[in-house]
């Protein structure tokens, strides 16, 4: 994915985790929220997100695709 990407996770169950990563040499977590299930989050990738972890049952859909995890 290029800078400004849009994806959208949606929970399939209460408590799934959406944790933002940063860019650069030292990469950290620099964002998190929690998605409640049937909850949508749209986000994109910046110039301080390179990466981003979803823990817990959700699909993320992207312009490669979509992805179940579970």
């Amino acid at each position: 994915m290029e800078h400004n990407d849009y994806f959208v996770i949606k929970a399939l169950e209460d408590g799934v985790n959406v944790i933002g990563l940063t860019r650069g040499s030292d990469t950290r977590f620099h964002h998190s929220e929690k998605l409640d299930e049937n909850e949508v989050m749209i986000a994109q990738f910046t110039e301080h997100t390179s990466a981003v972890k979803v823990r817990g049952k959700a699909v993320i859909q992207t312009d490669h695709g979509e992805i179940s995890n579970n």
